[in-house]
């Protein structure tokens, strides 16, 4: 009874079998990473004996967009469809009399029954369809519940320290590898694989991730405050910070990031802004403003004083004697580095001493203190002293002719001793 039993079972599986099918995939919750796919039977429909988890040859599968497509047999993936519109999958080992010529058909249909009846009337056989959301996966919320190193680096104004921060926003991501996600992830599931068996372990990498991304930015000379504007950069440095845990391991990429605040501890934010206005002091024409600007006030402040207008202007200038502050020497090395050229960030360069005009150009200095380059003298009149007949060249070579013995330069290259 037991033989016939299992060939009745055979014959009338493979025979209800020969019907193909329709899968299709109703709209995917944005919840839903994986599900099954669904064989659509209509109360028209004669196919309502077939085998679970069987498809035959020739059926229909529908690719919605957002979708991907996944055939799997035996545990393994065989077809895969990304596109949408209708698959039709014509390489199954299930026969079908609607699909290929007669007599290969029944060929197979028998190779099937007698399959199916050493499996004692069953299949013998497991094929599933899964439809895989690609589409982005938004509001993923997330926050920093402890503070983020980040290194504050300035070459212009050599500042180079590291702050604390914290942040907060959401970010979406997607599955950019379905094979690998089914693969690794979720495998073979019964109906459905939702965001919530995996979100929390996302999340948990997403913010560790986060402290090397911002080093990264920190590397690009962005301030803690700049962040936010350039989330373009911050994605880019997720997803190379992540491509080992998410794009190798799960298939996963990270699609838009969205800040809602980055923010510095009180202490942290004013060591910047003293870093900051303590560089700025470093441009003499700056500080010279500034020293103006104080100069002022001092001023009102005398000129209000209790104890009377003199007393208060008597305390101010021994301020400013005491503090040794020149406001015209400021502004001229500022004009100075203006006009030299001078890079800002560099301490600035003391002005030089300069020669007497009267040893630029050969000449000689009167007693009233004018300098000539004549015989007399054009205020009063005096005549050019007498002196050895020497001369020193620039490059301080004693000399008595016309020319100098040690460079060749002319007498008027320097001066009278």
């Amino acid at each position: 009874m037991g033989l016939i039993k299992a060939a009745k079972g055979a014959a009338g599986g493979v025979l209800a079998d020969q019907w193909k099918e329709f899968f299709y995939c109703e709209a995917m919750e944005k919840e839903v990473l994986v599900v099954k796919g669904s064989r659509r039977t209509s109360s028209r429909s004669s196919n309502k004996k077939g085998s679970e988890n069987i498809i035959s040859n020739g059926s229909g599968i529908a690719v919605a967009d957002g979708q991907c497509m996944l055939i799997v047999e035996q545990g393994e993936i065989v077809e895969f469809c990304a596109e949408p519109g209708e698959f039709t999958y014509d390489a199954s080992a299930e026969p079908s009399i609607f699909a290929g010529s007669l007599g290969d058909v029944i060929e197979e249909t028998f190779a099937a029954i007698g399959r199916r009846f050493a499996y004692g009337g069953d299949t013998g056989r497991d094929q599933r369809i899964y439809y895989i959301n690609t589409k982005e996966l938004v509001d993923n919320k997330f926050g920093t519940p402890n503070p983020i190193p980040f290194r504050v680096v300035d070459s212009r104004i050599g500042l180079d320290m590291d702050v604390s921060v914290r942040c907060s926003g959401v970010y979406s991501y997607r599955i950019a590898d379905p094979l690998t996600f089914y693969a690794r992830v979720c495998g073979n599931v019964e109906r459905e694989y939702t965001r919530d068996e995996l979100d929390s372990q996302l999340k948990t990498e997403f913010i560790s991730a986060l402290q090397p991304a911002f080093g990264k930015l920190s590397d690009m000379g962005l301030r803690p405050s700049q962040i936010v504007s350039h989330n373009t950069e911050l994605e880019a440095a997720m997803n190379q910070v992540l491509s080992s845990k998410w794009g190798q391991l799960r298939g996963l990429e990270v699609v838009s990031i969205a800040l809602g605040s980055v923010t510095l501890p009180p202490e942290d934010a004013q060591m910047i802004k003293d870093a900051q206005q303590a560089a700025m002091m470093r441009d003499p024409s700056m500080a010279a403003a500034v020293l103006t600007g104080a100069q002022a006030e001092a001023m009102k402040a005398a000129a209000s004083n209790h104890a009377g207008a003199m007393n208060g202007f008597m305390g101010m200038g021994m301020a400013m004697n005491a503090g040794g502050g020149n406001v015209q020497n400021l502004f001229a090395m500022g004009q100075q580095q203006m006009q030299g050229g001078q890079v800002q960030g560099q301490p600035p360069q003391m002005p030089q001493p300069q020669q007497p005009a009267a040893q630029q150009s050969g000449g000689w200095t009167c007693s009233c203190g004018t300098v000539c380059t004549g015989n007399f003298c054009p205020e009063c009149g005096s005549p050019r002293p007498s002196g050895t007949g020497e001369w020193v060249c620039s490059c301080g070579a004693v000399n008595s002719g016309k020319f100098c013995q040690n460079c060749g330069k002319p007498f008027g290259a320097g001066s009278l001793r």
